[in-house]
């Protein structure tokens, strides 16, 4: 895979380095000099195009293979709920088999601030929350639409 990687990689390279013996051969044939530079230019476009097509490509072929491994059911560890301190700073409350876990989470490290002894059941109103939220959102937008008309 890496091999064929940086042969795709590579190949618009490698036809640029191989370019200036074609254009000398050409250049004693036909004194036009402007069909070497656009020449030169389209395959730089389309050596970058291509590029750019290979990223995206490996980009996307990456989020199918790390959605592809094990589902939300087989987890061992849940994230029950976030809570930002700051710009940096968060506190999470991850539960891990049956035990709960409050984690304080800043740049470098992660600490274990306290484990609960009982676990702290989670309303299911949240769920319901966000229709309602989204509706309320959509009211809000219509009536700046309507006022900017």
């Amino acid at each position: 895979m890496k091999k064929l990687l940086w042969g795709l990689l590579a190949l618009p390279f490698s036809v640029l380095a191989a370019e200036p013996a074609a254009t000398a051969a050409t250049a004693a044939a036909a004194p036009v000099a402007s069909s070497g530079v656009a020449g030169q230019l389209t395959q730089l476009v389309l050596g970058l195009l291509l590029v750019l097509g290979l990223i995206f490509f490996l980009a996307w072929l990456l989020r199918r293979v790390q959605q592809a491994g094990p589902a939300g059911k087989g987890q061992v560890i849940e994230l029950i709920g976030s809570r930002a301190l700051g710009p940096r700073d968060r506190l999470m409350l991850v539960q891990v088999g049956n035990e709960q876990i409050l984690l304080g989470l800043s740049p470098g490290t992660i600490t274990a601030l306290h484990v609960l002894k009982e676990p702290v059941e989670v309303p299911t109103t949240a769920e319901k929350a966000t229709p309602e939220f989204a509706q309320h959102l959509l009211k809000i937008l219509g009536k700046d639409q309507k006022d900017k008309k």
